[in-house]
């Protein structure tokens, strides 16, 4: 067990120096953005930190992508605001803990594998969006209260302050490793910029200023909540949306990582952990969260490969909260967001902006969709079906005109129809528009060597053929179909009765019933 235990921890790719540093800078950059994402939902910071601590610890022991790290998200945020609203935050707690039932029944069924049918478009596009909400959602922090309690945009001498403590950090971000990699640039620039404020007496927004993060240990507790079926039917739609939004965000950042690290993670044992996370943090007060591809990036980029980053990202989260709070509130938000910048323009897909006259139009529309909805609906579910279900159809409609036939007539007179390209529901009634039965011989045959056919709409071309020769009292033979095809037809019997001639297994005669 300890030899086990020592080699799922031991870093592979990176030493314990890079791990290390790599989660504290993690921890520095989760605190803002749970704090912020508590107050997008409606709920107390500290839920957001301690939803933070709980998955970050247990999906880095067992998740299925080392160096990914997850916590409270503002996707998962936005989909619980109205619970709240109108139930409260213990319904919220019970939504949390169906959640992981769910995900965890998700990875179980081992429907991981599902995201294989995300195409490149989409992904570009998703990843692209991500990049741009990152990016613009860092302008709130430069806007402060006025006397009426209302945001209005800094101006004057704060406004240039904040902007050169911006800059500077992403200049040290960005050059730092021209010099030296001994420490995480993004944590020697949250450091440098830190000491900068509070020796030289800047007068800039901190941490503390969004609010405090001081706290204990979080602690169990049950949902409570009546437990019957009205209740269940009040939290399954938003513990529906909430496990689907947070495993196509999660599966999808989990391929992203995989490209970076050129590595391959495990879809399915995400799957289990990230349920397995979000049930147990549902029983200490959490609101439920999932993998965040920007404090991914973060630890990537700082060297973190393993495991044991996200464990000291989660465990420096929680010291931050039990013993440090006093000096984190004193990070500025000025190096945070040039942290959060610098992800941005990271996470960027650039190389999709040199495809865009490379590619079929139809893929540069979905990626430019998948964008925008990802940018102003924040619905990262529905940006990737969309996109999905859009390039799905493309793909039929292009599939559906390879449809064709060769016809000839051999010496017996018998007519043959060489059929080209799969047959499916896109392509049936072209299918249908290749024969010709009043004019034909007596008995003709389809040879299907060169297509299969897919689906019922492709059973249903055949049969509708096969009657309209029957009606006239001609004979169908149907040749060389591939196995897949043979037990549709199989199945299918009450359509279509096939009868396999014992001098060729590949040669049916299909007699409609």
């Amino acid at each position: 067990m300890t030899q086990m235990f020592y080699s799922l921890f031991r870093p592979k790719q990176s030493n314990l120096k890079d791990e290390a540093l790599s989660g504290l800078t993690v921890a520095l950059a989760l605190v803002p953005e749970a704090v912020a994402f508590s107050l997008i939902a409606g709920v107390s910071p500290l839920v957001g930190l301690y939803t933070a601590f709980i998955i970050g610890l247990i999906t880095s022991i067992l998740g299925g992508r080392p160096g990914m790290i997850s916590g409270a998200t503002g996707a998962i945020a936005v989909v619980v605001v109205s619970l709240i609203i109108e139930h409260g935050v213990e319904y919220l707690f019970a939504a949390v803990v169906l959640m992981g039932l769910i995900q965890i029944l998700v990875g179980v069924l081992k429907l991981g594998k599902l995201i294989r049918l995300v195409p490149h478009p989409v992904m570009f596009g998703f990843v692209n969006g991500l990049a741009i909400i990152i990016f613009m959602s860092q302008f709130a922090q430069f806007k402060m209260e006025n006397a009426a309690g209302t945001a209005e945009w800094m101006s004057g001498s704060p406004l240039y302050m904040m902007l050169g403590l911006v800059i500077l950090t992403m200049i040290i971000i960005k050059f730092l490793p021209k010099l030296t990699k001994a420490i995480p640039s993004a944590l020697a620039a949250i450091l440098v910029i830190t000491l900068l404020v509070i020796f030289g007496g800047i007068d800039t927004r901190t941490v503390g200023d969004l609010a405090s993060i001081s706290g204990g240990l979080p602690e169990f507790h049950i949902p409570m909540v009546p437990f019957n079926v009205e209740t269940f039917m009040i939290v399954l739609p938003y513990a529906g949306i909430m496990a689907g939004v947070g495993l196509i965000e999660s599966l999808l950042t989990l391929t992203l990582i995989d490209e970076i690290t050129e590595t391959r993670g495990s879809g399915n044992k995400e799957c289990i952990a990230q349920g397995v996370a979000n049930l147990t943090t549902g029983f200490f007060g959490g609101m439920g969260g999932c993998a965040m591809i920007g404090q991914s990036l973060i630890n990537v980029n700082a060297g973190g490969r393993n495991r044991i980053s996200g464990i000291v990202a989660a465990l420096g989260l929680l010291a931050f909260i039990l013993f440090f709070s006093t000096y984190i509130e004193m990070v500025p938000m000025a190096a945070l967001v040039g942290l959060m910048f610098m992800v941005a323009i990271g996470t960027f897909e650039w190389a999709s902006l040199k495809v865009f006259r490379k590619v079929p139009k139809s893929d540069v529309m979905v990626m430019v969709l998948v964008t925008l909805i990802t940018v102003f609906l924040h619905n990262l579910a529905l940006a990737v079906l969309v996109g999905v279900i859009i390039a799905a159809l493309v793909f039929a409609w292009e599939n559906s005109k390879m449809i064709r036939a060769r016809k000839r007539i051999d010496e017996n007179g018998v007519k043959h129809y060489q059929i080209y390209g799969p047959l499916f529901f896109a392509s049936a009634t072209t299918f249908g528009e290749k024969f010709d039965p009043l004019n034909d011989p007596d008995e003709i045959i389809i040879d299907f060597q060169e297509s299969r056919i897919v689906d019922h709409s492709g059973l249903e071309a055949v049969h509708k053929i096969t009657d309209r020769y029957r009606k006239l009292g001609k004979m169908v033979y149907v040749r060389h179909l591939n196995p897949s095809s043979k037990a549709l037809l199989n199945k299918a019997s009450k359509i279509i009765h096939v009868n396999y001639t014992p001098d060729d297994a590949a040669f049916i005669v299909a007699q409609p019933k």
